[in-house]
This record gives C-alpha cells, structure tokens and sequence, in this order.
C-alpha cells in the first residue's frame, strides 16, 4: 500500500469523521491531519491518541493548505461550513462529505459556485452509536463509498477522491446525487423510521407494570435496534430528504392497506405469498458484505437449566481464547432458538465460538 502525503482538514469528528480519520492515519501515517468540532472533547481525545496532528477553534485560515477537506457535520451545518470555506481555501483544494442526503448539498454547492471541487461522499456504515469515542479504524473496511460528483465537478477530483477512499479499504461507488438520495431513502431513511414505529407501537401499548417492554426485550430489540439513532441526525435526515422518503411511506401505507383488504376477504394465499416473497429476497440478500447497519455478530445456544453449564460454556470460549462482547439468557424464544445468547466483536470469534461448542456436542444456532 503506498503511502500519501496529503494534508486532510475535517469539519466535524463524530464517529464517522473520526473512523475516517483514525483510517487515515493507520493507511497513510504521513498524513498530516487538522481538525476543527465544537465539541473539544472529541478533538482533543482524537489529539491525544495520536490521529490528528492539529486542531482548531474556527474553521479558518488554518484549513487554507488542506488538499481534502471532509465536513462530517448535519447537513445544515455542512452547508455553513462550506460557505466560510469559500473565501479561505484555493480551487485545488477537493471538498467532500460524508452526509447520507445529497441534494441539499448539491444545491448549495451550486450556489456557491463551487461544483468544480465539490464531491459527494457517503461511505455505507453505521451504528446507533455516536461521537468519536465510537470510531474505530477498521470500521470502512469492505464497506461500499457512494461518491457523487455533479457534471461540472473537475475529472481530476473525480479521480483522486475515488482513488483515496479506495486506498483506505473501500469500495466507491458513483452515483449522481439525486440516485443516491433514493436509494438510502429506500435501504436505511425509511427503515430507521419503520423502527422507531414498530418501538412506538409496542410504548403506547405497554402497561403501566411494562408488561410488553419486559416480554418483547431479545429478538425485538435486535429489529429495532437502529431506532437508537440520533434524534437529531434523523431530523435532518428526513427534512433533507423528504420527498424520497414520503414517497416510499405513501407505497407502505398503500401495501398496508392492501393486507387489510386481502384479511378481510379471508385472502390466506395472498398472506402466504407475500410472506414467501420477502423471505426469498432478503435470503438472497449477502451476508457477509458491509452495509449501513452494523452487524451483529450472535450465537443462540441450547443449554439445560443446570447449575454450571453456562460457566462450561464460557470457560470453553475462554480457553480457546475467544472474547465475549456480552451474554444472556433468552426467555421470549417466539423467534430465536437457544437458551443462551452469546454477543461477539467480530465474525471470526462468532464463527470460532460455534465450531469450538459444537465440538463439545452443544447445539449452536447462529444468528
């Protein structure tokens, strides 16, 4: 892998920024790194462990030698930040970012004048977890990179921000603004609101003793787990990106309905049909590559209820050096199989963890 000697300014430094940043300094060390957040917790954090090599207060002249700039804040305070930038940095200098709404964007680029050195960026990763504190420099790996320049974006930062992202372990992907905007508007916007539904649901119906918080808990905390996410970023989000995002709503209402109708009509092939639809689908959907939504890396085990036999377990794992993320006992098991529940940091360990519990005859489900 060669090694750049890029000066990389950011806007920003949550978790996405600073999973880039942190990339950046394990891929290309001699890379000289600026930050500027209004939070100074994450930027001194990031000084202190050695990703950055400068920070700042403002975003001000100090940016003006960068030759990429990343703004890795809302989509509204992007935008601010792109006009200050205009009257500091030079026309070689590439600005991108890491926003999953690009119109907007676009719009003001376009404005600004300032289409020439502006791409788009949108590596495909995520977490219900935020802030710096929850990047990690392995967290692009494999994962795909919408890149979306507009037609009037210079064909030499085209190439060198595909080439970058690339270099840090991506797989970019180049997309005009506006077919970037439905199809995460259709892979994640609307799925996030869907999980914030199913939670509302299951709140307004919860007993005053929360009966139905206590017996949904395992399986139903997994599918709505994204529903965590930052109230604020998905404020934005679907502000941005609202026209997409209704459109796709106003197609579910109407399925909706359509099931309404075919139960009323005592319609039981119709059900099963559609149940059989989804389910080849999303089986042919991959499984090991990097998408928006982290994975979950869980093993379900069959256990009798003996004194002992989840110390067995682990001290199995534990001999053979496999760490364990987090553990529990299933007792809502309507969809999961296995009494235990095992969590893991990584495929490798999941996988490790089954073969080695296998070994020792236990019935292993993995997730």
């Amino acid at each position: 892998m060669y090694s750049l000697h890029f000066t990389i300014g950011f806007a920003g430094l949550g978790m996405i920024g600073g999973s880039i940043a942190r990339t950046i300094r394990r891929v290309h060390p001699d890379c000289t790194l600026y930050a500027y957040d209004v939070d100074q917790t994450s930027i001194q954090a990031a000084l202190a462990d050695g990703t950055l090599n400068k920070t700042f207060d403002q975003l001000d002249e100090n940016f003006a030698n960068c030759d990429i700039i990343f703004l890795c804040a809302p989509v509204d305070i992007n935008i601010e930040n792109l006009k200050i930038l205009k009257s500091i940095i030079p026309a070689n200098c590439l600005i991108t970012d890491v926003g999953s709404v690009k119109n907007p964007m676009q719009k003001a680029v376009k404005e600004l004048d300032m289409e020439s050195q502006f791409i788009g960026g949108h590596p495909m990763v995520g977490s219900e977890k935020t802030g710096y504190i929850n990047s990690n420099d392995r967290l692009l790996e494999n994962a795909y990179y919408f890149v979306t320049p507009s037609s009037n974006t210079m064909f030499q930062h085209i190439a060198t921000m595909s080439s970058f992202v690339q270099s840090l372990g991506t797989l970019a992907v180049t997309l005009r603004p506006e077919e970037h905007d439905f199809i995460t508007a259709s892979i994640s916007h609307v799925p996030h609101l869907i999980a914030a539904e199913l939670v509302q649901i299951v709140r307004r119906a919860d007993t005053k003793n929360g009966m139905l918080k206590q017996l949904a808990a395992g399986g139903f905390k997994d599918i709505t787990r994204i529903a965590s996410s930052s109230p604020i970023m998905w404020e934005q989000i679907c502000m941005n990106n609202s026209e997409n995002i209704k459109n796709i709503l106003k197609n579910i209402v109407e399925d909706i309905q359509d099931m309404i109708h075919h139960m009323d009509q005592g319609d039981g092939q119709f059900i099963n049909n559609y149940f059989e639809e989804a389910g080849s689908y999303r089986n042919s959907v991959p499984d090991h590559s990097v998408g928006l939504f982290e994975k979950i890396h869980k093993i379900f085990v069959d256990i009798p209820d003996e004194p002992g036999t989840i110390a067995n377990v682990t001290s199995q794992l534990a001999f053979n050096s496999i760490n364990i993320k987090n553990l529990g006992i299933v007792n809502n098991r309507e969809f999961e199989e296995g009494a235990l529940e095992i969590l893991f940091y990584d495929e490798e360990s999941c996988s490790r963890a089954a073969e080695v519990l296998e070994r020792r005859n236990y019935t292993v489900h993995i997730r």
